[in-house]
Order: C-alpha cells, then sequence, then structure tokens
C-alpha cells in the first residue's frame, strides 16, 4: 500500500494505453476499453489525434497526466516510431514522477521484445535504419527494460486475460491512500508495518491487533487501513462505537447478538437485520473474503462475538484496535502492532498543519510553538486539537492562553484520556494518582518500595495501568504521559474536598497548612510554591495527617518571590515516604525527624547545612539527591543506608569530605559529585559493588581519584585536578566509558585498562603522552583527543576504532603506522605540524567505510587523476573501486559555529540510472586554519561490470556555501585488490617510519603556504622497488572501457542528512 512520490497528485486519467491500432485496436482494445468502463476506471482516448512525424503535444500530455500506463506489445508494436517514442516518454515518466507501468505481451514472447528477435525484431531493425543510431539505441534500451517488467503473457483466454488486468489496475489505484488522509506525518510507516503483519500472501484468516495509548493515532491508521486496503475483498466493514456498545445494558448473550447483528447490517449492507443465534454469522459469511476493522474495543466479550477466524471466508482479515493489549492476548491474537509516538519532528510538523496549515511555523512562532508541541508531549490527539484551538492567533494570544494549556485539557481531550483511568479498578485508580503526582520517572522498584505495605496490589496495578498503556516502562523508569498527569490533577480537582486523598491545589494546601486543618485521609501534598506569594506553617500543620506518606513542595518557576516560614517546632509526619521538597529555606532538619519509613528524600537547592546528628535507621532509603545545597558542609553517617542506590551531591560547593561510612553502601549504583568546588577527600570505592556510574565535574581541589569498584560502567571526571588514574582500574572488568576531559594536570595516559572499555575522551586535557597498551583495547571504538594541545604523538591504534578526534592538537607531530582502522573516521583538524610520516600513515589509512581530514594543500601523485577547480574526467576501468580526495578550504562568509554536511552523490547512468551517497559531517568549519584534505574510499557494488556503456558522476555539495572545492582527484584500485595501501604501509612505514627529525620537519605540512608538495605528502619517491610494487598491486587502466566523470559542485542546497 505504500504510495510512491506521485501518489498524492491528481491525475487526469486513470489509463494510458500504447498500442499498435492495427494490432490491437478493434480487438483487444476495444474489450479492455469496455471493462474499464464497467469498472469506472478512466482511459486516455488517442481518437482524432492526426498522425505526424514526431510525436503528438496532445499525447505526450495523456501520458503525463495519467496515474498508469499499460504498454501492449504486440508483434508489429516496433514498426511504429511513434509507439517507440511514446515507449521512451512512458519510461521518462516512470523515473521523473514515479508513474506505473505495466505490460502485455499479446502475441510476442517477453525475450522477442528484450532482445529485439524473431518477428519483432525485423520489424524495429527496419524502423531503426530510416533513424539514427542515437534513436535505434535508446529505443533499445527502453524495449529491453520493458521487456523485463512482469505483464501479461500466454493467456488461453482473452476475457479472463482482460478481467485480470481491469482487477490489477483496480489494484494499483486503490493502493493510493484517499486524500482525507494527505498530510498525515508518519502514516505510511504504520501502514508499512501493519501490512507485513496481515501478510496477504497467507490464503487463510488472521486476526491483528493495533494497540497503543489513547490518542495516539489509531483510529486513524484503522481507517487509512480501510481505505487503502478494500479493494481486495468482497466486503468491508469499520466497527465504530464499540464502546458505547456496551453501555447499553444488556446481557453478555443478548450483547453478542446485538453486536453480530451490527457487523451482519453492515457487511451485507442491509439495514435492521436480527439473528436468533450466534452460529448465524458464519452461515452467511463463511464464504465472503472480508476486512473487518474493529475499533476501540475494550473487553473480550467483543472479540468473542465479533472476531472468530473460523466465522469469515479464506483470505479474510480482522484488524482490532484496543487501548488495551492483555484483551488481544487472551484472545490469542499474537500479531500486535504496538504503535508508537511521533519523533520530535514529526511532532511539530503534525502541530504546525494543525495550527498554520503548513510544516514549519512561521516567523515569530517557532518558541511558542516548540512550548505548545512539550505540552502535548508529542500526542497526536493532543498536537491536533491544540493546534487547530489557537489556529489564526495572533503571537499575544499564544502567550495568554500557554499558562492555561498547562494546567487544563482542553474537554475534547480530557474525554478520550479519562476513558482508560476510569475502566480501572479503585485501587489502581489511586497508583494511577499516585504516580502522576509523585512519582512519574521513577524507577519501578522504587516506586514499588515507595508503595508497598498498603491495601494497593502495587505489582498488578502497574501490570495493569501498562497495559492500559496508562504509563509505560523505559528501562525500568514508570513513565506517564504529560496530558494523563494534566488529566490526573483535574481528576483530583473534581472530587469531594471531604474524601480527597491527594491535594495538589495550593491555594488549599495553604490553608490546610496554616490552620492545621489536615485529617488523618490525606495520604498526598503537592504544591507548587511559585503560586503563593507567602505561607507561614503552623507547628503543627501535619499533626493530624497521620497517614501522610507523599510530602512533594517544589518551585515550578524558579522564582524566589514566595517566603515560606516554617517555625522550629515543626515535626514531618512520622509516616513519610517520599520527602522531596526543593530550595527547603531551615538551615536543618527538624530534631527528631523519623527517617524510618522514607524511600526517596530529595532536599535539592536547600539551604542546609547539616542533615542529623548520630546514626540513624535509613534501611529503606532508596535515594537520596542534594544537588546545589551550596550550604552544605558535611554529611551525617551513612552506615546504616544499606539499600541506598542513588546518592547525588553534583553542586554541594561547600562539600569538603566525603564520609568513610559510604563504603559500606553496598548498594550505591550511582554517585555524582559534580561540581563539588571544595572537595578534597574521597574514600576509596572499591568496595562499592554496584556502583555502575560516577560523575564528578569542577573538583579542582581533588588531586587523587579514588580506587574504583570492579563493576563500574562508566567514569566521567571533568575539570579537576586528578593528576593521574589509579591502577586499579585494570580490574574493572566492566568499564565501557572512561571520559577525563579537561583536566589540566593530566600528563600521561599509561594505566593499562581493561580490555571491555568503548569510549575514551581525553579533551582538553594537559595530556603529553599515550602509552602503546592502547593498542590492546580490542573493543575501543571512540577515542576522542580534542583540544590535547601537549599531545606530541600517536601510537598504534587498535583496528577496532570507528571514531578519532584529534582537532586542534596543535603540538601533534607523529602517528605510528600502519592505521588499520578499517571503519574508522580519521579528523586531524587544524594539526598543522603533522610530519611526513604521520601524514602517510593517514592518508594510507585502510578506512574502507571511514575517511579522513588532515591539512593539506594539493591533491597527493598517488591521485593520478587530479585537476584544480570541481570537474574532472578520467578513464576507467572495469574496476567499481577508488579512492577520492578533495582539497577543501572555508568560505570568508562562513557562519560561526556551523556544522556542514558534505554530501557526495555518485550516479551510474547505463541502462538505468542508479546513486550512492556518502556523507561527511564537518564539525566547526568556520575554525579550519587553513586548507584540509579529505580522502575515502567508494565501492559501488551496484555497477554491474559487464556492462560497457556506462557513465559514473560523482556530485560534492555542501549546505549553504561554507566550502569552496579547490581541487579534487581520483585512484582507481583493481577489483581484485582489498586495498593496496594496507599493503604498502608496512613497507614503507618500515623505511620512513625511522626518519630522522630534520627529514620528518622537511616532509610535514607548511600551513603557512597551504601547500605541500605531492610526492612527500604521499612519500612518493623514485625508488625501483616502491614503483614495481605500485605496477603488480594497482593496475592503472588506459584503456576508456567506461567513461567516469567526476563533479565536485558547492551549492545552496542544505541535504537534509544523518550525521
Amino acid at each position: 500500500m505504500a504510495t510512491s512520490p506521485s501518489s498524492s497528485r491528481t491525475w487526469e486519467y486513470n489509463v494510458f494505453t500504447s498500442f499498435h491500432g492495427p494490432d490491437v485496436r478493434k480487438t483487444f482494445l476495444s474489450h479492455l476499453r469496455n471493462q474499464f468502463n464497467q469498472n469506472g476506471i478512466t482511459m486516455f482516448d488517442d481518437n482524432g489525434i492526426p498522425r505526424s512525424e514526431n510525436i503528438p503535444s496532445a499525447l505526450i500530455q495523456g501520458i503525463r497526466e495519467s496515474r498508469i500506463s499499460i504498454i501492449v506489445l504486440s508483434k508489429m508494436y516496433a514498426s511504429s516510431r511513434w509507439c517507440l517514442d511514446e515507449l521512451l516518454e512512458i519510461l521518462k515518466c516512470k523515473e521523473d514522477v514515479g508513474k506505473i507501468v505495466m505490460t502485455v505481451f499479446y502475441g510476442v514472447d517477453p525475450s522477442d521484445v528484450r532482445n529485439q528477435t524473431g518477428d519483432f525484431g525485423i520489424a524495429f531493425n527496419k524502423t531503426c535504419a530510416r533513424k539514427t543510431k542515437e534513436h535505434g539505441r535508446k529505443w533499445s534500451e527502453a524495449l529491453d527494460y520493458v521487456g523485463n517488467i512482469a505483464g501479461e503473457h500466454n493467456w488461453g483466454n482473452e476475457a479472463e486475460m482482460i478481467a485480470k488486468i481491469a482487477r490489477d489496475v483496480s489494484d494499483r489505484l486503490n493502493a493510493t491512500l484517499s486524500r482525507d488522509f494527505d498530510g498525515m506525518v508518519g502514516l505510511e510507516t504504520h501502514l508499512r508495518e501493519m501490512e507485513s503483519l496481515l501478510n496477504f500472501d497467507y490464503v487463510g484468516v488472521k486476526i491483528v491487533g493495533l494497540a497503543g495509548p489513547a490518542g495516539i493515532g489509531k483510529s486513524t491508521i484503522a481507517r487509512a487501513l480501510c481505505s487503502g486496503l478494500s479493494n481486495r475483498f468482497q466486503r468491508t466493514c469499520f466497527m465504530d462505537n464499540l464502546m458505547e456498545n456496551c453501555k447499553i445494558g444488556l446481557g453478555e448473550y443478548s450483547l453478542k447478538l446485538h453486536l453480530q447483528e451490527q457487523l451482519l447490517s453492515k457487511v451485507l449492507n442491509l439495514n435492521g437485520i436480527r439473528i436468533s443465534h450466534l452460529r448465524v454469522i458464519q452461515e452467511r459469511l463463511h464464504d465472503k473474503r472480508i476486512l473487518i476493522i474493529l475499533d476501540d474495543v475494550e473487553n473480550l466479550v467483543q472479540l468473542e462475538a465479533l472476531a472468530n477466524i473460523s466465522w469469515f471466508g479464506p483470505g479474510s482479515r480482522v484488524i482490532v484496535t484496543t487501548e488495551n493489549k492483555e484483551i488481544l492476548q487472551q484472545h490469542g491474537i499474537n500479531d500486535i502492532y504496538q504503535v508508537g509516538f511521533p519523533s520530535e519532528s514529526e511532532a511539530l510538523t503534525i502541530f504546525c498543519l494543525s495550527a498554520f496549515r503548513q510544516t514549519s511555523p512561521p516567523d515569530g512562532f517557532m518558541k511558542l510553538t516548540c512550548e505548545v508541541v512539550k505540552i502535548c508531549g508529542n500526542l497526536p490527539l493532543g498536537l491536533h486539537v491544540l493546534g487547530s484551538s489557537l489556529r489564526g492567533k495572533s503571537q499575544a494570544d499564544w502567550i495568554d492562553e500557554l499558562p492555561r494549556l498547562k494546567i487544563c485539557l482542553d474537554g475534547r481531550i480530557e474525554s478520550v484520556l479519562k476513558v482508560g483511568y476510569e475502566s480501572l479498578h479503585e485501587k489502581d485508580q489511586v497508583i494511577f494518582l499516585l504516580i502522576a503526582i509523585f512519582l512519574n520517572y521513577a524507577h519501578v522498584d522504587h516506586v514499588t518500595s515507595v508503595l508497598a505495605k498498603t491495601n494497593l496490589d502495587v505489582s498488578l496495578g502497574l501490570k495493569n495501568l501498562a497495559k492500559k498503556y496508562l504509563i509505560q516502562r523505559e528501562s525500568s523508569i514508570v513513565v506517564m504521559h504529560h496530558l494523563l498527569q494534566v488529566m490526573a490533577t483535574q481528576v483530583i480537582s473534581k472530587q469531594e474536598r471531604s474524601k480527597r486523598q491527594i491535594l495538589v491545589d495550593a491555594n488549599e494546601i495553604c490553608f490546610v497548612l496554616e490552620m492545621a486543618e489536615g485529617n488523618g485521609s490525606i495520604i498526598g501534598v503537592s504544591f507548587d510554591v511559585a503560586e503563593i506569594n507567602e505561607l507561614r506553617i503552623s507547628a503543627t500543620a501535619f499533626a493530624k495527617m497521620c497517614n501522610l506518606a507523599f510530602l512533594k513542595v517544589y518551585n515550578g518557576k524558579h522564582t524566589e518571590k514566595t517566603q515560606l516560614h516554617i517555625p522550629n517546632e515543626m515535626e514531618f509526619p512520622r509516616r513519610l515516604k517520599l520527602l522531596h521538597w526543593e530550595a527547603y529555606p531551615k538551615k536543618s532538619l527538624p530534631i527528631g525527624f523519623c527517617l524510618e519509613n522514607l524511600v526517596k528524600f530529595n532536599m535539592a537547592f536547600s539551604k542546609l547545612e547539616k542533615l542529623w546528628e548520630g546514626t540513624q535507621p535509613l534501611a529503606n532509603l532508596k535515594e537520596m539527591n542534594l544537588a546545589v545545597s551550596t550550604h552544605l558542609k558535611e554529611l551525617p553517617d551513612l552506615s546504616k543506608a544499606t539499600n541506598l542506590e542513588s546518592l547525588n551531591l553534583n553542586g554541594c560547593t561547600a562539600l569538603v569530605e566525603i564520609p568513610s561510612s559510604i563504603v559500606n553502601l553496598h548498594k550505591l549504583s550511582e554517585l555524582g559529585m559534580s561540581t563539588c568546588e571544595s572537595l578534597e577527600v574521597i574514600p576509596t570505592l572499591i568496595n562499592l559493588a554496584s556502583l555502575e556510574r560516577i560523575w564528578m565535574f569542577q573538583s579542582l581541589q581533588l588531586k587523587r581519584f579514588p580506587d574504583s569498584p570492579t563493576n563500574v560502567k562508566e567514569i566521567e571526571i571533568y575539570d579537576t585536578g586528578v593528576e593521574e588514574l589509579p591502577a586499579s582500574l585494570r580490574h574493572c572488568t566492566r568499564l565501557t566509558t572512561l571520559d577525563i576531559c579537561s583536566n589540566r594536570n593530566f600528563k600521561t595516559f599509561s594505566t593499562h585498562l581493561p580490555t571491555c572499555i568503548s569510549w575514551i575522551s581525553l579533551s582538553n586535557s594537559g595530556i603529553e603522552r599515550i602509552t602503546a597498551c592502547i593498542k590492546g583495547l580490542h573493543n575501543l571504538q571512540f577515542l576522542i583527543l580534542t583540544g590535547c594541545k601537549k599531545l606530541k604523538s600517536l601510537p598504534e591504534l587498535p583496528d577496532s576504532l570507528e571514531l578519532l578526534r584529534a582537532e586542534d592538537c596543535e603540538s601533534l607531530e607523529r602517528v605510528s603506522g600502519p592505521l588499520k582502522t578499517p571503519t574508522a573516521t580519521l579528523r586531524f583538524t587544524n594539526c598543522i605540524k603533522l610530519g611526513g610520516q604521520a601524514r602517510r600513515a593517514i592518508i594510507k589509512g585502510s578506512f574502507v567505510r571511514g575517511w579522513a581530514l588532515l591539512p593539506g594543500g594539493e591533491i597527493p601523485a598517488k591521485f593520478d587523476h587530479r585537476v584544480r577547480g570541481n570537474s574532472l574526467t578520467i578513464p576507467h576501468s572495469t574496476s567499481n573501486r577508488f579512492k577520492v580526495c578533495v582539497v577543501i578550504s572555508p568560505n570568508d562568509q562562513y557562519v560561526k559555529f556551523m556544522e556542514l554536511e558534505l554530501l557526495c552523490r555518485c550516479k551510474v547512468i547505463g541502462n538505468s540510472v542508479n546513486s550512492s551517497d556518502m556523507k561527511f559531517n564537518l564539525f566547526r568549519v568556520f575554525e579550519y586554519r587553513t586548507k584540509h584534505l579529505l580522502i575515502f574510499h567508494s565501492s559501488l557494488t551496484f555497477i554491474d561490470p559487464s556492462e560497457v556503456s556506462r557513465k559514473i558522476v560523482l556530485e560534492f555539495s555542501s549546505s549553504n556555501q561554507v566550502l569552496y572545492i579547490l581541487e579534487c582527484g581520483v585512484q582507481i584500485l583493481t577489483e581484485e585488490e582489498e586495498d593496496v595501501d594496507s599493503i604498502t604501509n608496512e613497507e614503507s612505514d618500515s623505511e620512513s617510519g625511522e626518519m630522522s627529525d630534520k627529514e620528518d620537519d622537511e616532509e610535514s605540512y607548511k600551513s603557512q603556504s597551504g601547500e605541500a608538495s605531492e610526492e612527500k605528502d604521499e612519500g612518493i619517491s623514485d625508488d625501483d622497488n616502491h614503483k614495481s610494487l605500485s605496477r603488480k598491486r594497482m593496475r592503472i587502466t588506459s584503456a576508456p572501457i567506461a567513461e567516469v566523470q567526476i563533479k565536485f559542485v558547492v551549492d545552496g542546497e542544505t541535504p537534509n542528512l544523518a550525521a
């Protein structure tokens, strides 16, 4: 059902037929036209068009305005120049606009058409004799192409063949989606996935589920499927409002009868059908190929009444949309497509189409648009509804509307989202509200722990919420959509005040806390202090809230205008499990604060100087967040927090020491110590067996990094005083990421690391040397050395490397060869001191899918087909492999901070046109201090080596005309040679790798001139040994078997490319 690029346009005709009149006009064609008329298919009529030497413009217009072209290839078809020119125009339209081409071989063999043999070939040769060779060549190529299109051939019954052609044309026309679905962003992807599950090759009956949260677009996808697939079936039925049908108060059996009566009425197109038993549906439909859509199914009874595979004829399909995946599984439906949220860019487009009727916001609306899209959380329903509600309004109107949109749902959205909530059991409704208000984005274990020891059946409740798509689990994190959170707040606000278990209204909460008007039914309080000016909390504010377990005080607008007055004698409830109080204004917590039940403790941005005295019972505590508590001077004894998993101390600028009691936190998996400017001492972490991530930024007082536990996966140390890594890192057998950027005191990278490591970043550090042990890191994929201004040499690197970033390594002179990094991208931007040996190692690097960028002003000599400028034509051998080098230079009119995408498009033009793209992401082009060389390999695997008459065109384009392309060159490689550089590297490096410093300096790139000797760049001398090896291993063909034209063009288009 996938649409072609032309599927959305309007066509004048359904079909254009190309035929030889004397052969078929009064026979086959007249019958075909009659069948098309019966089927409502419009066909272009050429009657009245006068014959002439050239194909008339009216005929060309007929071809271009027809959705499908049918070529009737009869015995004398090729005797007509008119027919052959029609054929060329049809194939041109196929290439340009995706026109559908169908073939009928009427009394001829397809092989005679392809090869122009037999009677067909005799007629063709006579026609060519009266035209130029170029005409004959084009016609021959067109016939060869069309002869390979599968079509009707060798039918014994012409009437049956015509009926089939009419059906096929109808299928093709119906496969184009109705214009009702124009502008449905991402719809094609959903349809492809569903069509794959529907599997029309299977002749039996199949039921497929279409599941997802409310408002995600399930019904829209189902309607599009019904529109696009209806031509495949004898009957089609779309059953909507199924949820409403279940509310009419019937018993189960009567409800099933009622549903089946509705289905039969729709399928048979007969109103008022009445049935007496449940087997009638099978008796009436068992021999019919039917497409049935059951939309918005909510319970198993509906499926039992309407979706039994034994009731329908072979080839039938049933599609069920639902918000409850469990009922699909209970009914034995295993083929289920789960509709996901659109991407950020798709969401923006969906909203803009509703709000502005265009795909992007007009000037001045981008920021406002992004805010509304964020509110919608990429939910298509919300994007459509809010977009249409804001359409035509001014920026000032939008600004006035935004605050309300953040806290209130449009009635249309609320009515859809509330259905899932209202279908929940009462206990599950409470869990839903608690997650919405207090526990969104919490770890599932933390949710379970916080809700433990209640009567809520937490495990079952979470499963029920997930089945109805009211929550999702993303890597063990519980996530609820923002609009569902807003709905939860509205649900609470509509409850009777005396029955509310959760308080969320700021004004109501102020009254309760000031007047101590709480009660035992309240289990949670959450409010935004930004909504009030002043609050004087009573010393007994929480005294009556004996069951309060959740307390959340936050600052949604991050303002400091609110004045909070907390008396010293105030006490927190003893049953608190979650305490989240941002910017807590007191220096210490209340004396006697009971911590025994706490699971989550969040006092970020507080003015606390210390927490509590002595050792406290903290066995239930799992998460502790004290981030940006800038007055905190010390941590308490945490030895009893044996279940603590996350400790966030980021931004605790006054903290000097981490207590030794931390060694008892055996379940600690995350430890954050960033921007702890005064931190001097960290005890050994080696006993923290669960610690997986350590991150520390801007802790300049810290000179020594502690020993790390063996299970740690990520270590990030930015801008600290650390001078070296501990030797114990070699035992960290799960370590994958080591990021030690901007550590100016870090001089030598000599520690033996575990071989499992895949990412190392030393950027902007003071490192001077990397030892050879790095070659043993067989899983290393990313090595980042950007801005290591003291680094002078690189050792041999592992062949697993995929990216080396060595930009702005101003002192880098040597790179050990050979570089055997077949998939690596090597960036040596602004490494102006690279010596000749280093440059040879880089340029000869055996990158097959990667590429290299380094300073250089001329194409090296080995690229023996080269020219200054942007166009190059060279002879080409039967090889489809070559190496390309381009000299690039930034335009003086560059835009600062621009990231440039450079596209190389290779077109192979022969019997058909094929193309292949390569993309290069060049960062911060404005910082290029001089000209640079871009070098890469290309292998055109789609070229047919036996095809002689072909042309290869390479086109380079850069976005926004940021680059000049000064020179380009190509080196053609033989097919049997995997990479001559990988062979010659070792020999040339063994000869030149130990050259004297003086020789190396002479070979280095002279940045002032922007150029270098080609021979010196590549290390190509007159050495006979090297020449003989080159002749033997890399034969450059001189006979122009095919033409290769290289064009490097810098234009203003910005290609939509991935990095």
